[in-house]
């Protein structure tokens, strides 16, 4: 057997193509293969048209592609291309998965490099022109989502920070602002929801935590809540 492949796990950021690093862009025009998630947006695989494709797409609710599954294919790609890229909506360090793919990389002895990528909350605060600190309101934010592994209980517990960011909170975000509210959080508080964050199709609606316990109406995209006082509109913001 030859020399194994490198592989390399990048972020593609939010959805928009160009908000994925200059890295990254450089090493999706420099791979044999990729395997992309089921965010990944048909421009950014523009950036990739000489590389082989594999879509390893999971999404909530659907159908999806088993991480063991998906691991077995790197290992796989490494002993075929010399330079892989999977390819992770967001960053592949948050709430992407990365320990199980590292650890099978790891143990079949294939080099990994990680290339970091924007972040939903981050874009998602950006597009909204809303920070989620503030100076004198709010020092500490936490991303958190309600999602656990298929053998593992839900997991309530909400952390305790001024700004709250749930990922992938679509249909849990009711639940979540009732907890809130039990907790002693007052009902005018701000909230703001993004889907489809940085796309063409964005969609941001700005609700109350009272608003949001009544829940969200169905989505057409990954959705992210965002609560806090930070989230408050400024006097002069449209």
């Amino acid at each position: 057997m030859g020399a194994l492949g490198k592989v390399y796990l990048v972020g593609a950021g939010p959805g928009a193509a160009d908000l994925i690093t200059v890295r990254g862009a450089r090493l999706l025009a420099q791979a044999d293969v990729v395997l992309y998630d089921a965010l990944v947006t048909p421009e950014m695989l523009d950036l990739c048209r000489q590389a082989e494709l594999i879509s390893v797409g999971k999404r909530s609710g659907q159908r999806s592609t088993a991480q063991q599954h998906i691991n077995q294919q790197l290992v796989d790609c490494a002993g075929k291309f010399r330079r892989i890229v999977r390819l992770k909506g967001g960053d592949p360090m948050l709430f992407g998965r990365a320990d199980e793919e590292l650890r099978a990389l790891e143990a079949a002895g294939i080099e990994v490099e990680v290339v970091p990528g924007i972040t939903t909350a981050v874009a998602a605060a950006a597009a909204t022109k809303q920070p989620l600190t503030k100076r004198g309101v709010a020092r500490s934010v936490a991303f958190f989502t309600s999602s656990t592994a298929p053998d593992q209980p839900d997991h309530p517990a909400l952390p305790e920070t001024d700004t709250l960011v749930q990922y992938m909170g679509g249909r849990e975000a009711a639940a979540t602002a009732e907890r809130l509210l039990a907790q002693g959080r007052r009902s005018e508080l701000p909230v703001v929801v993004v889907e489809n964050c940085s796309r063409a199709d964005e969609r941001i609606l700005r609700l109350t935590l009272a608003d949001l316990a009544r829940g969200l109406e169905p989505g057409h995209g990954p959705v992210l809540v965002m609560l806090g006082e930070a989230l408050a509109k400024r006097e002069h913001q449209p």
